[in-house]
């Protein structure tokens, strides 16, 4: 399960970063560089006892190989502004839990909460692509859409500690339905899920269009996701590359409404979909300086992806406590 050894380093703290997602639970020493030097991961339990007791788990056997001074969670979910409570965790089992300060009083050690979209711009900006930048968003597209906004340099969570939910911005009216409840929301044109739909659609206007796809719905209704519509396009597919063709327009309008309300100097891209970004992201830029309010009077956004990727969360997270260890003994 773990990696690595007994830590050598000294004279900066070693803290730990967890990425609490619904299907697992990922854990890494971070040292001061944003470097991770040890991780361990396991299924994420579905009831909350089980949940604490497996972050539980996964710390005390890092802190078994390294001197830890603090963790920090990245959840993807609703945190109270002081980053000790999950509100509210789609995929997780907390509800007004004092995750924060029951699993620190289990550990002895100082833990934070954290958006893990916020957790991974953070990441991203003292280690990553977003270094340099001072109005970032960081979009992070997968199933939906995660967002992240630094002002200045900060971190911004809003008045509640819940900001900024782009992927919950309705584009469309009465549009396709959310999990969030409301319709035509920006993630259900953009996102992983979104690319998949669209196909989806597209396959059922005109069935001959397709080579790849249409053989792999016919044998599996189901089995059809936003990564196999990227291979299928990759592939020369017609109905796949329409339907990236579709995502990287809701893309591009999507960063020219992050422009206009933010007016940020970097766009950082992350998220599973990231992956894919040749197949769109040029297409996307188009479509976004076109439709920026005052295109072509004014300055756009510079639009990078990940460099941290799938890391970036736990070092954020790990970073983020780090701080919060500081300040205490400064």
């Amino acid at each position: 399960m773990g990696t690595g050894g007994v830590s050598r380093k000294r004279g900066k703290a070693l803290t730990v970063g967890i990425d609490v997602g619904g299907t697992s639970i990922r854990a890494s020493v971070v040292d001061a560089e944003g470097q991770v030097l040890d991780t361990t991961q396991a299924p994420t339990p579905q009831s909350r006892k089980a949940l604490e007791n497996g972050l539980d788990r996964a710390v005390r056997e890092l802190a078994s190989r390294h001197k830890i001074a603090a963790v920090g969670l990245a959840v993807a979910g609703f945190i109270t502004s002081d980053r000790t409570t999950v509100r509210f965790a789609p995929h997780l089992p907390w509800v007004d839990a004092p995750v924060g300060k029951q699993l620190g009083e289990r550990l002895g050690l100082p833990v934070i909460l954290e958006h893990d979209a916020n957790a991974a711009v953070w990441a991203e900006h003292k280690f990553g692509s977003a270094a340099g930048g001072r109005n970032v968003v960081m979009v992070a597209i997968g199933t939906g859409i995660g967002a992240a906004l630094l002002i200045d340099g900060e971190l911004y969570r809003g008045s509640h500690g819940v900001a900024p939910e782009l992927g919950h911005v309705q584009v469309v009216p009465d549009g396709r339905a959310c999990a969030c409840g409301k319709r035509g929301c920006w993630e259900r044109y953009c996102s992983g899920t979104a690319l998949a739909d669209t196909a989806i659609e597209l396959l059922a206007a005109n069935p001959g269009d397709s080579a790849i796809l249409a053989r792999e719905v016919a044998r599996d209704p189901g089995s059809l996701t936003g990564r196999r519509v990227a291979g299928a396009a990759q592939d020369g597919d017609r109905i796949a590359i329409a339907a990236v063709a579709d995502f990287a327009r809701w893309l591009g309008i999507g960063f020219a409404f992050v422009s206009d309300i933010y007016d940020p100097d970097l766009v950082v891209i992350a998220g599973g979909v990231s992956s894919s970004a040749p197949l769109f992201l040029d297409e996307a830029r188009e479509h976004y300086a076109a439709l920026v309010t005052g295109a072509g009077h004014r300055p756009l956004a510079r639009i990078r992806t990940t460099q941290l990727g799938e890391a970036a969360a736990m070092i954020g997270a790990a970073e983020l406590a780090r701080a919060v260890v500081a300040d205490s003994n400064s």
